[in-house]
């Protein structure tokens, strides 16, 4: 296991609100947020989330690094796993290499020990995506997935994917059916209603458990506050 990544960029503090500023009102709604996940499953742990969105730019990726914040800062020992082996963005969010991570450990280059990275974050570990590999969809379905899943929920309190979006690739459908609940990411005013249907129809013909959706980028009535995790406003470079 490596040591702490280094600090983060100013950018990655925008993005990691709920490590940088826990008392604001969006770190709040991500509480709720982990609240309301702990809730959904009544009859069984929540061990394995799956996080995406219908398209892509919604902002999954810095979703799912604050709720795998907000989680750890309950003080659950959590694992953060870059499963976006297309376009990965979680080793920018907490500055670290990406010269290996899951796509080295589901090819057997690497234990999957090897490859967790250590956050300044107590209790949150990262695997990154590791390099970009020309088959996604075939590792993610591989009997060493399958391995790699029995491992990491026998050491770790919560694991949380985040993967591509539904409509881009087949890629989070099928991660979608290997774990407890789906969490979908929608960004208001920047996709279409039938694109978000087509995302839910899509994971349900995977017999995914979707336990809700986030409304990223919606404006509170009457509030100065909007909840966009990317700079309050900054809308380059989303992911």
């Amino acid at each position: 296991m490596k040591s702490k990544s280094k600090n983060y960029s100013s950018n990655s503090g925008r993005k990691l609100i709920t490590a940088k500023r826990p008392q604001h009102i969006i770190s709040e709604q991500f509480r709720t947020i982990r609240t309301n996940l702990q809730f959904s499953m009544p009859d069984k742990d929540l061990k394995t989330l799956l996080i995406t969105s219908s398209i892509p730019g919604e902002g999954k990726s810095t979703n799912a690094a604050n709720i795998a914040i907000v989680f750890a800062q309950e003080g659950k020992r959590v694992l953060l796993v870059d499963a976006d082996m297309r376009k990965p963005t979680l080793h920018y969010t907490f500055p670290m290499s990406n010269s290996q991570g899951l796509s080295t450990i589901l090819t057997r280059q690497h234990e999957f020990i090897e490859a967790i990275e250590v956050t300044d974050v107590n209790g949150l570990f990262l695997i990154p995506s590791g390099p970009i590999p020309p088959n996604p969809s075939e590792l993610l379905s591989s009997k060493n997935m399958e391995l790699f899943l029995e491992t990491v929920v026998q050491e770790f309190d919560i694991v949380i994917f985040d993967a591509p979006p539904v409509l881009s690739v087949s890629d989070a459908l099928i991660l979608s059916n290997k774990c407890d609940g789906t969490l979908l990411i929608v960004n208001s005013g920047a996709v279409d209603k039938s694109d978000v249907v087509k995302a839910k129809a899509s994971l349900q013909a995977s017999q995914a458990t979707i336990l809700g959706a986030v409304l990223n980028n919606f404006k509170l009535p009457n509030s100065k506050y909007y909840y966009d995790m990317y700079g309050y406003g900054d809308k380059k470079g989303k992911r």
